[in-house]
């Protein structure tokens, strides 16, 4: 390995712990790996705040690493991508100083030497550094630190064995710092397996899973890889698992299987339970039993085999197809089920759930009786003879509410969500307060897959928000997050809630997936994400999947019904009677068949379709209440900018006080819209 200084043209010297004190004015960074620098260090003689690492300022100008033979890894001073910055694929951190660099990989300086250091078997750096035992239990306080710490050899939990003491910069098992080179392994008897870098993003042979960093064992001229954790032999071959009832016995012969637990193909160590006749994954023998998934609102069991009478046999997530005969997770109280890989594969969408805690259970031990992790927003006084609610106290409502069966006309809007009356609503009979049924039922709290934050997301109302999805800004109900107070309104909370979706200008039911490039039939727009039909080709961004099925505007006496398609071919009455500007036949457009009116959807919506008329809003600048109001005909002048107010209006509601302002004019810049609509 060749050795040479660059990267500064001044003398460097050589300081000790008391000069280094000294010589610094702050805390110094190392100018070549960007981390606090500590003694036996170099500086620049000429005081120019350049500090070395005595590491980094020997760091070879190339390293040939035995765990990546395919090219050698170059110092480079600035990372070759547009971003300005790389991701180590050791450590996982990124950065922006000197790092070494091959076409496949990009390692920190003291990553790469470290790393090489372990290669070559010279581990004198490490002598000096405690040693940690694995943790038995850990307290609830540490369980975030502790997931966040990961052995950077094998990723695994830096807890589950002896480590070294992560202060010394580096997260790492005793066992990986100790791995031999090349081993010899049942599980790939062909050639020798090679200790080395993943670079090819290759997935594991035995668990199908794929490690982008840290160390493999791989064969080069197969194109296959092994964890280092799938290819270690347990300590003992049988396994007492807390979610079985059973221990589960290594079978050491080498077959291909389909894992009872999850349902996905394995070729080595499986595991078996004779008593059950079963057969899995070693990482499925600790499968939690009971979860709390983001994706429902109730807790969800893992089943080895379902009975077949689920409501369908296709998973809520993906959608696609269950096989009962497999391991799966599901919900007896929704009758609903769960690929054990799709609601398992995100960790921060889930939590595992104590048995005796969060529910009551059958003598069979697989039924829910009461699921305590849901707390209604509704008490119930009366019901029909179908067990349905006909009599409810909403907490977010003065008055009880009646159950009314739809009987046609959109004249009113949900108080929820603020779409039209569609389906069986409840309404108050003292004043004129309206909630579908589907709003009134969903929970006070509730987590969902959406948002970022661990913490759920709390019922609130009459509060003016701009929705953290759709953008839209309203006063109707919303989930705020405890956290970040973020705000999702209801359509979007009712509309990705995972399972099927109705749309009224769709004859199948719509599916979410979060993944799918098409187009959208509404605005012909492309989609990234979108409500798909699984029986055609029909398609809906989240947006368009949420618009009213009618709405008012003054252009026309009656309301307006969202369409489809124009029947009309003559080009020329294909144009906005609002706008007058020109309309895409092949767009969704709102219409009145008595009047032949047709106008586009942003020009019939406006900018605030989803405020609360009527409803009071506090403003610090003016003493008394202010209503929220929309003129029509008549557009008197706003208090503070002189012009016409048109649209979305704030009115003084004492009758002598002719204040009124624009709703633009008093809000702030995150309540108000600023975008335009697709259609």
């Amino acid at each position: 390995m060749e050795s040479k200084n660059y990267g500064h043209h001044h003398p460097l010297l050589l300081l000790d712990e008391e000069q280094l004190i000294n010589n610094q004015s702050g805390v110094a960074d190392c100018s070549k790996c960007g981390e606090k620098v500590s003694a036996p260090c170099f500086s620049c003689a000429e005081y120019c705040e350049f500090y070395l690492h005595k590491v980094c300022a020997a760091a070879p100008l190339e390293i040939n690493h035995p765990f990546h033979r395919d090219h050698p890894l170059v110092l480079m001073q600035k990372p070759p991508y547009s971003f300005g910055t790389y991701i180590c694929d050791f450590c996982d951190k990124t950065c922006e100083k000197f790092f070494y660099h091959c076409p496949d990989l990009d390692f920190h300086i003291k990553c790469a030497l470290f790393t090489f250091n372990i290669a070559e078997n010279n581990l004198k750096e490490l002598e000096h550094f405690v040693c940690q035992d694995p943790l038995v239990s850990t307290k609830n306080d540490d369980e975030e630190l502790e997931e966040v710490r990961k052995c950077f050899g094998c990723w695994e939990p830096l807890a589950n064995y002896t480590h070294i003491s992560p202060y010394c910069g580096f997260n790492l098992h005793k066992k990986c710092a100790e791995l031999p080179l090349e081993l010899s392994n049942i599980c790939h008897c062909q050639h020798p397996l090679v200790l080395q870098f993943n670079s090819e993003r290759l997935s594991c042979k035995i668990c199908k899973v794929t490690q982008k960093r840290g160390f493999v064992y791989g064969c080069s001229s197969c194109k296959l890889v092994f964890h280092i954790e799938c290819l270690s032999p347990p300590l003992d071959l049988a396994i007492e698992d807390e979610s079985h009832q059973h221990t589960f016995t290594r079978l050491l012969r080498r077959v291909p299987y389909i894992c009872d637990a999850c349902g996905i193909e394995g070729i080595y160590n499986a595991y078996i339970c004779c008593t059950c006749n079963i057969m899995v994954h070693k990482r499925c023998t600790s499968l939690p039993r009971i979860i709390k998934s983001k994706w429902h609102d109730h807790c969800i069991f893992h089943k080895y085999f379902l009975r077949n009478d689920f409501k369908s046999s296709s998973c809520t997530i993906c959608h696609d197809e269950v096989n009962p005969k497999h391991g799966s997770y599901s919900c007896s109280y929704c009758n609903i089920k769960f690929h054990l890989r799709c609601v398992t594969e995100e960790k921060g969408l889930y939590s595992v759930v104590s048995l005796e805690n969060e529910y009551e259970i059958s003598n069979g031990g697989l039924e829910i009786l009461s699921d305590k992790s849901v707390e209604s927003a509704t008490c119930v006084f009366e019901r029909n003879d179908a067990g349905e609610a006909t009599k409810i106290k909403h907490f977010k409502h003065l008055h009880d509410l009646k159950l009314s069966p739809f009987v046609g006309g959109y004249e009113n809007n949900c108080d929820g969500c603020m779409l039209p009356i569609s389906e069986p609503f409840y309404y108050c009979l003292e004043c004129v307060f309206f909630l579908h049924k589907v709003c009134a039922e969903l929970p006070k709290v509730k987590h969902v897959w959406h948002h970022p934050c661990q913490q759920p997301l709390s019922l609130i109302s009459n509060k003016a928000f701009c929705c953290g999805m759709c953008w839209h800004v309203s006063n109707a109900f919303a989930y705020e997050c405890c956290k970040c107070e973020t705000k999702i309104c209801l359509r979007c909370m009712t509309a990705f809630t995972p399972g099927a979706r109705t749309c009224l200008k769709h004859e199948h039911p719509l599916f979410f997936y979060r993944d799918y490039k098409g187009r959208c039939n509404a605005c012909s727009l492309p989609t990234w994400a979108a409500f798909c039909c699984k029986d055609c080709n029909f398609v809906l961004h989240r947006g368009c999947f949420s618009l009213p099925i009618t709405a008012h505007h003054k252009c026309d006496v009656h309301l307006l019904s969202l369409t489809d398609h124009d029947d009309n071919s003559y080009s020329e009455s294909h144009y906005c009677d609002i706008c007058e500007e020109s309309r895409d036949p092949n767009c969704w457009f709102y219409h009145c068949a008595a009047c032949d009116t047709s106008a586009h959807v942003g020009c019939v919506l406006g900018q605030y379709p989803f405020f609360k008329l009527g409803s009071i809003y506090e403003d610090k600048n003016h003493p008394h209440p202010l209503t929220i109001v929309n003129k029509i005909y008549y557009y008197p002048e706003c208090d503070k900018c002189g012009k016409l107010c048109e649209d979305l209006a704030l009115e003084c509601s004492k009758s002598d006080c002719k204040y009124i302002i624009h709703w633009n004019c008093a809000a702030s810049r995150s309540l108000q819209r600023w975008w335009e609509w697709l259609l």
